[in-house]
This record gives structure tokens, sequence and C-alpha cells, in this order.
């Protein structure tokens, strides 16, 4: 039963980093610096999809991180929250 279930969550976890995987999207660096910028919200965004944002950028270079056209410390800010950084995440995982 074990297997069976291990199985389905190998299964799960693919499909998953397919489905978020086409969120994580990139722009010429040009045309990151004119237009819109990345606040708060848009740092957050990108802080929970940073690991299938990294697994991708390591696969192609059209897929970043980190947005290069960003309002300094409320997008970091954002990010930090997003990724789990200041430890919101981690007390769960501990027990």
């Amino acid at each position: 039963m074990k297997t069976k279930n291990r199985v389905l969550l190998s299964i799960f976890v693919v499909v998953a980093l397919f489905f978020f995987s086409s969120c994580a999207t990139v722009q010429q660096v040009d045309d990151c610096t004119s237009g819109h910028t990345y606040g708060f919200l848009g740092g957050l965004w990108h802080g929970i999809i940073a690991p299938v944002s990294f697994i991708g950028s390591l696969v192609s270079d059209h897929i970043a991180v980190w947005a290069v056209n960003n309002n300094g410390g409320w997008y970091t800010f954002g990010f930090l929250i997003g990724v789990g950084g200041l430890g919101f995440g981690g007390s769960k995982a501990s027990r």
C-alpha cells in the first residue's frame, strides 16, 4: 500500500510542477526596466512560485526567479514571505 501511495504522490508532484511552471515567465531585460513595476503582491506571488521558477530556470533561459523591474524593499519583503523566509511556514514542518 505504501508503494502505491508513493507512486500517486510522485505523479501528483510532477503534474503540479508542470501546472505551476506555466506561471513562471520572464521578459527581456530592456522590456522589464520600463513598464509595469512589481510591488509587494508581485513579490509575494513570485516567492510562492519560486521553487518551480528555480527548477524551470535550470532548464530554460526564458524563466527567471526574480523580477528585474521591482520597487525595491516591498517587493523583497513580499518575496521573502512568499518563500517562507521569515519562518511562518517552517514551524509546522518541524513538528
